[in-house]
């Protein structure tokens, strides 16, 4: 779990904007892992802390450097224009709070590497295609727009930096969670935690709704993947038989949007894998020049073509195929789930029991449907802080109200049905220690996390090496950057 800000009206202020500035950076950061340079030291003029106004003119030269990453004078001010053009409030925020932040994301990053962080490759090439597929459909489908803002000349430079920027926000990601993954709390430091708060500054959680789905997934029929198996031989055959070029058929054929313009190519490395299991135990089983036979992951079916070998490093291409969901096996889903609907409309069955028969979602259907907030990690949504799409789903729904079907999808179902209810409802209240137990644990918990993160960072930037340039030296940092 990442450390987040959590509805306190004021709990150590202190640590909670340091953790809501970790989180900001990890979800949009923009530098890229270099080698360390020599330091440039280009003439800054001074001028006031303050992230507006900023018209000063100058070289881009290293702002910083933290351990196997460089952090360029520019990067701050694109990470601010990417933070406004994502809604993100700064005001209150100091160009120095910012900056730190961005040196505690490297940090994190460079640990990360150092301990061998496992990165999913396809994972990132997904979540940069939906983030670009997201952007474009907020204006209109427009790419040239979009290379404008990201100062971009094409797509496969857009591309490589967002993944880039998706990878390192990864390996900080897991970094942190390394730090406080065993970090638990006893019921008494919960207990002291809570009379600790005064009592005029207890915080108020807002409206939650405990909410319950069922999920129905069209089924892939083995003929469909059997298709699938023979069109991967096909290429195969072509490429090994007839000189046929398998970039070009990854070009015209995968199903991997996130890697096509790249000709499928990912590099893999043995001390830091970076694919899901089976595909990476297929390509370190391989030869150069050789292309797999047809093999299946989460996402669908690959071949791959192991490229070059270079040490711990493997240069890979594979086109993915996806077995095509047949209208037959969608409108049996589609039926299913109204019939499940219907039966619980009517009183044969409750919700929670259709869920444990009928539903096809492992995660939620041995507790009757119910979803758990991976914030919390407890049944209870706060309203304004759902999800728009789930809110978008239940707004208009009553207590114990059966929502219609809706068709879903995900990174690995390109359709799902689903229905929803609301299962329970509470009202916006001041936190209750016996009612709200859950919630105040988990304060007390995040406080304690950003206590070991703060001990961590401590510690790591004392072994680590970090060199600060120009009018950032100047800066009143909470963490010892400047090793004073």
């Amino acid at each position: 779990m990442i450390l987040q800000k959590m509805p306190l009206k004021t709990i150590n202020s202190k640590l909670i904007i340091k953790a809501a500035l970790v989180v900001c950076f990890l979800s949009f950061n923009y530098s890229s892992a270099q080698e360390i340079i020599e330091d440039e030291k280009p003439q800054v003029e001074k001028t006031k802390d303050s992230i507006t106004n900023q018209t000063r003119i100058k070289a881009d030269g290293v702002a910083a450097v933290v351990g196997d990453y460089i952090i360029l004078e520019s990067d701050l001010d694109r990470e601010i224009a990417q933070l406004k053009a994502q809604g993100a409030n700064l005001e209150g925020y100091s160009r120095c709070e910012l900056f730190g932040s961005l040196l505690e994301s490297k940090l994190y990053a460079h640990q990360a590497i150092q301990d061998s962080i496992v990165v999913n490759e396809l994972y990132i090439q997904q979540r940069t295609d939906q983030q670009i597929q997201g952007i474009l459909a907020q204006t209109k489908g427009d790419m040239e727009g979009l290379l404008k803002f990201y100062k971009k000349d094409s797509e496969q430079a857009l591309r490589e930096e967002m993944n880039e920027i998706n990878r390192n926000g990864y390996l900080a990601q897991q970094m942190q969670e390394k730090v406080t993954k065993d970090i638990e709390v006893t019921p008494e430091e919960v207990r002291t935690f809570f009379n600790d708060i005064p009592k005029e500054e207890r915080p108020v959680f807002g409206t939650e709704l405990k909410l319950a789905q069922i999920v129905i997934i069209p089924e892939v029929t083995e003929q469909a993947k059997q298709d699938v198996i023979d069109k991967l031989n096909e290429f195969k055959r072509d490429v090994e038989e007839n000189g046929a070029n398998f970039t070009t058929k990854v070009l015209f054929y995968t199903e991997d949007s996130g890697s096509k313009s790249t000709g499928g190519k990912y590099t893999l490395n043995r001390k830091q894998p970076r694919m899901v299991k089976e595909f990476r135990d297929v390509a370190f089983s391989m030869q150069e020049g050789e292309i797999s036979e047809p093999f299946a992951t989460e996402f669908g079916y690959h071949i791959i073509l192991l490229e070059k070998i270079r040490g711990q490093e493997y240069d890979v291409r594979h086109i993915l195929l996806r077995p095509e969901l047949t209208q037959e096996s969608i409108q049996k889903a589609k039926d299913k789930i109204d019939e499940v609907r219907a039966k619980i409309v009517d009183g044969t069955l409750t919700f929670a029991e259709a869920a444990r028969e009928f539903s096809d979602e492992e995660e939620t259907k041995f507790e009757g449907g119910q979803l758990t907030n991976p914030m919390t990690q407890d049944f209870n949504f706060e309203l304004t802080r759902m999800e728009p799409e789930l809110y978008a789903q239940i707004q208009d729904l009553k207590d114990g109200e059966i929502s219609e079907v809706f068709q879903d999808e995900d990174r690995v179902n390109r359709i799902k049905f689903k229905i929803l209810t609301v299962t329970d409802r509470i009202d916006d209240h001041e936190a209750d220690f016996a009612k709200d137990y859950l919630k105040i644990k988990n304060l007390a918990l995040q406080d304690k996390q950003i206590k070991a993160v703060e001990k961590w960072q401590k510690e790591t930037i004392a072994d680590t090496y970090i060199k600060i340039n120009g009018e950032y030296r100047d800066c009143d940092f909470n963490s010892n950057w400047l090793k004073k």
